[in-house]
């Protein structure tokens, strides 16, 4: 099949596309997948260089999902990956059974770092049938998510996410090893699903306890929780002079069943 698509793909701001150009990143980012069985799903391929490697290591499992149409036209154009697998469409606004992602899948991606919370929330969303994600973000965001209690970056995301997967920080890369180079660094991360310590408390009841304490980080649980419209009367003693970032992620699933317990 020829290349349809004529000339370079360019790098669309609005999108906060950074083409990844070093093969040797993409490669270890690749590695970086362990899955057993299920399909992936990468999230922006732009022209391919992470899409590559993925196939050589999962020829028969890898699909994509790109929402810029001139990027969509250079994949559909070239010879080394099926129109079937290519889907056009915003991440953010469809479900995976309609990109063909039936049962587990591990989701990787260079994520534009625009959108790059959003898409952890999706995967948070969707951690029934995600096994792993692997992918780029915005350094101060995989160092976010990594985070241990007591940190001052530690925040909703690092609580949600280690709630429910193992959250590793794997690789720095600097802004040369894309085209054209953003204006910070980029961190690597991997997140592996743990359903053997699922927590005993629904999701979207913990987000909701997390999110209200985060609110006011800088106020104490019992200030901050009262403000999110909770009954300061269910928070444990011991807690209530506690800040959200001093307590670890199964010590909110604690305080969730506490708050939440017989609504």
């Amino acid at each position: 099949m020829s290349n349809r698509h004529r000339g370079p793909v360019r790098a669309k701001k609005h999108l906060g596309q950074h083409f990844l150009k070093d093969a040797e990143v993409s490669r270890r980012i690749a590695g970086l997948v362990r899955l057993e069985h299920g399909q992936v799903l990468e999230v922006g391929p732009g022209t391919g260089a992470l899409t590559k490697p993925l196939m050589e290591r999962f020829p028969d499992a890898v699909h994509v999902v790109e929402i810029d149409r001139e990027s969509v036209e250079y994949l559909e154009g070239s010879d080394w990956i099926e129109a079937s697998r290519i889907h056009q469409g915003d991440l953010l606004k469809i479900e995976p059974v309609e990109l063909g992602m039936v049962g587990p899948f591990a989701l990787v991606g260079n994520f534009p770092y625009n959108i790059s919370s959003q898409i952890l929330f999706r995967a948070l969303d969707w951690r029934g049938d995600v096994l792993e994600c692997v992918g780029m973000f915005q350094k101060e965001v995989a160092e976010r998510v990594c985070a241990a209690h007591g940190s001052k970056v530690y925040g909703i995301l690092s609580v949600l996410l280690q709630t429910y997967f193992t959250c590793e920080y794997a690789f720095t890369v600097g802004p040369g090893a894309f085209d054209p180079p953003p204006k910070v660094d980029s961190g690597v991360i991997r997140l592996e699903r743990t359903p053997d310590r699922d927590p005993d408390v629904e999701y979207q009841a913990l987000r909701r306890v997390v999110k209200a304490a985060f609110g006011l980080r800088r106020k104490t649980l019992r200030n901050a929780l009262r403000a999110g419209g909770f009954d300061e009367e269910r928070i444990p003693t011991h807690w209530l002079s506690h800040r959200a970032e001093q307590l670890s992620p199964s010590d909110f699933v604690t305080l969730t069943r506490s708050m939440t317990d017989g609504e």
